[in-house]
């Protein structure tokens, strides 16, 4: 039996770093945000799609993110649209791993799993939270990004304790052993809940 669990959080709390955990110990992960990447390059199915709607957002045949960004800041209502184009693509490239997987744990890294109601299709979602300050500190520490940048992020997304509270495992990634040993304890608790299934 293959075991479906979404894993969230917000900007900066260590999702990708937990992503990274779970990979070591035998899971196989979907990353919603590379996915966008295979989606946005050049030949990637969002091309023709987003150049119908978005002609300016086409740089040298690839979806850029900084003229989609741009688009979007000018005008709000757009995210609509490239919702509308980008999620159905999404789902067809995460229903693709599915079917080729063969881990027994499959670890779907989706930042906004709960907004998108992606929970639904999850035996169970694990949530990655750090302190406000800390997760502050880690994205402005990036240099991708400015303040005013982070706080619009952070506004679309479900308040942590929110996530938290809806998720069936936290994960608290002060330090990295921190994290390390409550993958290994949700992977045990899923691998031995699946054996006495």
């Amino acid at each position: 039996m293959t075991f479906h669990l979404g894993l969230t959080g917000s900007i900066g709390m260590g999702k990708s770093t937990t992503a990274g955990l779970f990979a070591q110990m035998g899971c196989a992960i979907w990353d919603a945000d590379a996915a966008v990447h295979r989606l946005y390059a050049a030949g990637g199915a969002a091309v023709a799609p987003m150049r119908a709607a978005f002609p300016s957002a086409i740089v040298e045949e690839a979806v850029s993110r900084e003229a989609l960004k741009q688009i979007l800041a000018k005008d709000p209502a757009a995210f609509a649209q490239l919702e509308a184009i980008v999620h159905p693509l999404l789902a067809a490239d995460r229903q693709a791993f599915r079917d080729q997987a063969t881990s027994d744990v499959l670890v779907f890294d989706i930042p906004l799993l709960f907004e998108t109601g992606g929970d639904a299709a999850m035996d169970a979602v694990a949530c990655v939270r750090v302190d406000a300050e800390t997760q502050r500190a880690r994205v402005l520490e990036r240099g991708t990004m400015t303040e005013a940048q982070f706080e619009q992020i952070l506004a679309k997304q479900m308040p942590i304790d929110e996530k938290c509270a809806r998720s069936d495992f936290i994960i608290e990634t002060d330090t990295l052993d921190h994290a390390e040993t409550q993958v290994r304890a949700i992977l045990d608790q899923i691998r031995k809940t699946a054996k006495d299934a």
